[in-house]
């Protein structure tokens, strides 16, 4: 063997050696950007309340970072691109998107796969007691909050109006809920929306500075056909005494508010993260975040859904004999 061969696989060696000597270096994790909502709305208590749990934080696997976002529409488009790996949806923008149903919007999201069943989220108009609006079609001519453009709230209320008529008829302000509680307490709107979790922290902020109503929703949409066009709404109301001074049920309509995923997150992300908040103390956890998920549960979570499950979530519902 001449020099120069041997000098290579000597030096061969050493490397190899070296290598074997030299600690591997931990895997990257599985960064999850999960795409929340606006201030005051339950969509951000969601995905912050997954960040800031210990057992997801402490993860050696996955890395999560909760996003504000507009809302439903947006976080559809946003988890649908990538551009998040996680957010919540409602399951008729879900439904709506795989379709290419979504209004003014012929694409199909089919990327956008069901996680998890969270919470209903009823519509609730609130107006001032004594206005004399008893119905939607009593908002022609007022100013109305609708919601953040790229919100459910403001997708749901476009829908709603417009099948009411009344959608060309008011003078819309697209809004948070924060914010359009603060100008109706400020008597810059006659009324404004909501397609959220009820107590909703808005509301209770407006009732404390103003006499509120909440509008009979229920009664509009069963009269006027709304529930046959729409089926995945279903019924129930906003019980008496949720909001100071609102001492009558309110019949309403909602949808259901859905943990979702890119279907190209890893199946053991979604099935981790499943596993870490669908226990006794994850469970406990969401409830301390906010009243609104005291209907999570192992029973619930497989529930409201029409579209696809992601796989990891079809992995762990089975275990759980769910699915």
């Amino acid at each position: 063997m001449n020099v120069k061969r041997r000098s290579i696989l000597v030096a061969g060696s050493a490397l190899l050696a070296a290598s074997m000597l030299t600690p591997m270096t931990a895997a990257a994790k599985d960064k999850v950007v999960f795409s929340g909502g606006p201030a005051g709305g339950t969509f951000q208590v969601v995905a912050n309340a997954v960040q800031v749990y210990d057992p997801i934080k402490q993860s050696k696997n996955i890395r999560v970072r909760a996003q504000s976002s507009a809302g439903s529409v947006e976080n559809l488009r946003k988890v649908n691109s990538g551009k998040a790996q996680m957010g919540v949806v409602y399951s008729g923008h879900v439904y709506l998107g795989r379709n290419g149903k979504m209004k003014n919007d012929a694409k199909k999201y089919e990327d956008v796969m069901a996680v998890a069943w969270l919470y209903g989220a009823p519509a609730q108009l609130v107006v001032r007691k004594g206005a004399g609006i008893k119905s939607a079609k009593d908002l022609v001519g007022k100013k109305v909050g609708v919601g953040n453009a790229g919100s459910g709230a403001f997708a749901n209320s476009e829908l709603f109006f417009n099948h009411m008529g009344v959608w060309d008829k008011i003078e819309r302000n697209a809004m948070g809920y924060n914010d359009a509680a603060q100008a109706f307490g400020n008597k810059q709107l006659d009324a404004f929306w909501l397609f959220t979790a009820f107590p909703s922290g808005a509301v209770i902020m407006a009732a404390q500075t103003n006499d509120i109503e909440l509008i009979d929703l229920g009664k509009d949409a069963q009269e006027s056909g709304f529930f046959d066009q729409y089926p995945y709404f279903s019924q129930l109301s906003v019980p008496s005494g949720t909001y100071r001074g609102v001492e009558k049920e309110t019949p309403s309509f909602q949808d259901s508010a859905l943990w979702v995923a890119n279907s190209k997150v890893s199946d053991d992300t979604v099935y981790e993260m499943l596993s870490a908040i669908y226990t006794d103390e994850g469970l406990a956890h969401m409830k301390q975040q906010k009243k609104t998920f005291k209907n999570m549960s192992l029973e619930t979570g497989t529930q409201g859904v029409v579209t696809p499950w992601h796989p990891g979530a079809v992995k762990f519902w089975k275990e759980k004999g769910m699915m």
